[in-house]
């Protein structure tokens, strides 16, 4: 990202940052039906290469918020956003509301980690074809 960016700060560059090889496969099983039908439509739909083995921890964690944010917001649209107190009877806010708020914290700020957002995916480089970007004569010879 420090490439594109022009590298602002100035620091030198990890050239030996660990490059994970291995692509996001099948969700874990302690996941809901739900949950996993989440991640196999969002894996499907990410562009390739982009979720790695290593990054499902912060997957999982988007999916569960997402899934968490999805339920909240149903049962919102049905209760609204106030509700009446269980004892005094008195408007309140609903509980739903700040569950949404919530999962949409986590579900933004691990998707900035992931290059979900349109400005963290302008900042990712996904390697496509490594012989092809490895060959500086690639595009003159045709191949970039």
């Amino acid at each position: 990202m420090k490439l594109i960016a022009g590298n602002p700060g100035k620091r030198a560059l990890n050239a030996h940052e660990p490059q994970p090889r291995a692509d996001l496969a099948a969700p874990p099983a302690w996941l809901t039906e739900r949950q996993q039908g989440t991640w196999r439509e969002v894996v499907e739909l990410s562009p390739p290469g982009l979720l790695k083995d290593v990054d499902a921890s912060v997957f999982a964690v988007w999916v569960v918020a997402f899934d968490l944010y999805q339920e909240a917001s149903e049962k919102l649209a049905r209760t609204g956003m106030l509700i009446k107190a269980p004892n005094t009877g008195v408007p309140m806010q609903s509980p739903y509301l700040a569950i949404v708020n919530r999962q949409a914290q986590i579900m933004l700020k691990a998707a900035a980690e992931m290059g979900f957002t349109p400005a963290s995916r302008s900042r990712v480089v996904v390697k496509r074809d490594a012989s092809a970007a490895d060959d500086p004569w690639g595009a003159i010879a045709g191949g970039g």
